[in-house]
């Protein structure tokens, strides 16, 4: 049986829409701490609170680049993660370069992802990038897991939470299968529910974006206590963005 701490420790919890105030990013990250969830994903602006308010909590600071659309320079791409691994920033979770990826311009995005890739280790932090599926066709969601594993992305990510949809189980397998077992699978996106989680533990996903982490984790504790908390079996992931 599973136990709320494997629940707990696949979860990114979000913190990045545009409106949130200092106090929510607080609330946020006491959120995270309460439950050991293995990351706070904030702006970048927020990365120095974020890194202080998590010190010694065992959740790490993680926050976003290129967001939301992937077409920042590749310059500017590396340049934010170098100043939000200085800010105490442990893992990127950076947006891929959807318009060249659509334009067939594959050694751009290769060259562009593994320069964030490059610069994220030399200062120990892990990358994700995020696909932002609901504009790209299966084909193009294998060339680009390709493309990321290449190019020394440590996660292959479905969505920002920001494109027309977010993550569902079919993408989910078609990531899996595209990327050896050193790449691993994050779904974000509409993640609301602990079956959503379940799920897309099921369909291979090891991380999972959310913003609904309490509620999340609260279902968590009561199916424990009530000893149902289990691998599902299957199962869709609920509605997206």
């Amino acid at each position: 049986m599973l136990t709320p701490k494997d629940i707990a420790s696949m979860l990114d919890h979000s913190t990045l829409q545009p409106f949130l105030t200092d106090e929510d990013i607080v609330k946020g990250c006491e959120i995270a701490k309460k439950y050991g969830t293995a990351t706070v994903c904030a702006r970048p602006q927020d990365m120095k609170l974020v890194s202080s308010l998590l010190a010694g909590s065992g959740v790490k600071p993680c926050t976003v680049i290129g967001f939301p659309h992937g077409a920042h320079l590749t310059e500017v791409k590396v340049f934010e993660a170098e100043k939000a691994m200085a800010d105490g920033c442990e893992e990127l979770d950076m947006v891929l370069a959807i318009g060249k990826m659509k334009s067939g311009e594959y050694d751009y995005v290769e060259a562009d992802v593994r320069a964030v890739a490059e610069a994220a280790h030399r200062g120990g932090a892990i990358l994700k990038v995020i696909l932002e599926n609901c504009y790209l066709t299966d084909e193009e969601k294998v060339k680009a897991c390709e493309i990321c594993e290449k190019a020394g992305a440590d996660f292959v990510k479905t969505s920002t939470g920001y494109g027309s949809s977010g993550a569902n189980v079919p993408d989910l397998k078609i990531m899996r299968a595209a990327v050896s077992d050193k790449v691993k699978v994050k779904a974000a996106g509409g993640m609301r529910t602990l079956d959503a989680v379940l799920a897309a533990r099921a369909a291979g996903a090891d991380r999972c974006g959310v913003s609904a982490t309490v509620k999340i984790m609260e279902e968590a504790e009561a199916r424990f206590a009530a000893g149902t908390l289990c691998e599902a079996e299957g199962g869709e992931l609920g509605e997206g963005y």
